[in-house]
């Protein structure tokens, strides 16, 4: 009777655990958490904006008047796991001590903003210190009594641009700035934004790869010598047992309907609800192929923070024209929003760095 009464228990607890893991119970670092779909959730968003007194008003489209707040309610859902819960008090603890660093373009400065507002909203009562760096390129926000500070540095190509005679000189093989970067505890890149800006837009006058100077070039093949520079500077300068690593997949714009099977549309003015299920009609931009098979040829370890599909999913998430400037905009993201998911992605991977 009593085997039976214990084989009884042990049925009962293997059926319990069938049924955490059918629920979507495991670890997210054991599933793809970049696959999935975007659910309604009325507990979201995790704060009001409004209470978040260090967002730029460029990504405040509550502030400025955006109507609807549905792109405020959802929430990733990975398809074989949970994604934790944001909990930016457990984030700053187990970070203690840590300097993170985003380096990138006006993207990377939009998801800084996100963490920021996402741990003052977790410890609202908690002084931060903010100040400003080497000509504006370099902003800092410090926690104190976690001794975490969050860094954002400007750089659009990641590779150096160089003021010279002739002109402003794109450097697809240099890379001064990495002095700074390279004693960072994390450091998260992005860039793509500014690789095909053309016009008065465009950052620079000439290319130069080595010693040849260039007036221009085909800009994918530039963005893939560019990255390779870089990641070659990750191979050559960055200790990755000391400095975890991430790059930050490339973030989609929504200027085009006919990618969301909505021809004729030509911006995301309009968009209040994101797109259904787990694929994006248009598939994968090209340059992030281009930053799959850079990824693949660096020896030392890197993650790739893959929002670019899930990002693809949201239209609707995009400042439009609620914002400071009441300019169009369907590259950047409204904080609250995406972006926070962007962060808990982050989270996921950092708190659990072993």
């Amino acid at each position: 009777m009593r085997l039976y009464k214990c084989w009884i228990c042990l049925c009962l607890c293997m059926c319990l655990c069938l049924c955490l893991v059918s629920n979507g119970e495991k670890d997210p670092l054991s599933c793809n958490i970049y696959e999935g779909e975007w659910v309604w959730d009325d507990s979201y968003p995790l704060y009001d904006s409004a209470n978040c007194p260090h967002l730029r008003s460029e990504f405040d489209c509550s502030k400025y008047g955006r109507p609807d707040h549905f792109y405020l309610k959802y929430r990733w859902q990975p398809s074989k796991c949970n994604l934790p819960r944001f909990d930016g008090k457990e984030f700053l603890t187990k970070l203690k001590g840590k300097q993170i660093m985003f380096v990138g373009d006006s993207v990377s400065l939009n998801q800084w903003q996100s963490l920021i507002c996402l741990l003052h909203s977790s410890v609202p009562q908690t002084q931060i210190l903010d100040e400003v760096e080497v000509d504006k390129q370099l902003y800092n926000y410090t926690f104190p009594e976690y001794q975490v500070s969050l860094f954002v540095f400007h750089s659009t190509h990641l590779v150096d641009i160089e003021e010279e005679k002739i002109g402003r000189v794109l450097k697809l093989d240099s890379i001064k700035s990495g002095s700074i970067w390279k004693n960072m505890d994390i450091l998260v890149f992005n860039t793509w934004l500014w690789w095909y800006r053309t016009g008065p837009k465009q950052p620079w006058d000439y290319i130069q790869i080595g010693d040849k100077i260039l007036k221009d070039m085909d800009r994918m093949e530039a963005f893939r010598i560019g990255l390779t520079t870089w990641a070659n500077w990750v191979d050559a300068e960055v200790d990755t047992n000391k400095t975890k690593v991430l790059f930050q997949g490339i973030s989609p714009q929504h200027y085009n309907g006919i990618e969301w099977n909505e021809p004729g549309v030509k911006n995301c003015s309009k968009e209040t609800r994101p797109i259904n299920g787990s694929t994006y009609s248009a598939g994968l931009p090209k340059a992030s192929y281009v930053v799959e098979d850079v990824l693949k040829n660096i020896t030392k370890a890197v993650h790739l923070l893959n929002i670019t599909t899930l990002s693809q999913l949201r239209k609707d998430a995009h400042p439009s024209s609620y914002n400071v400037f009441k300019a169009m905009d369907c590259t950047h993201w409204c904080v609250a929003g995406l972006t926070d998911t962007w962060n808990q992605l982050l989270s996921v991977q950092v708190t659990n760095w072993k």
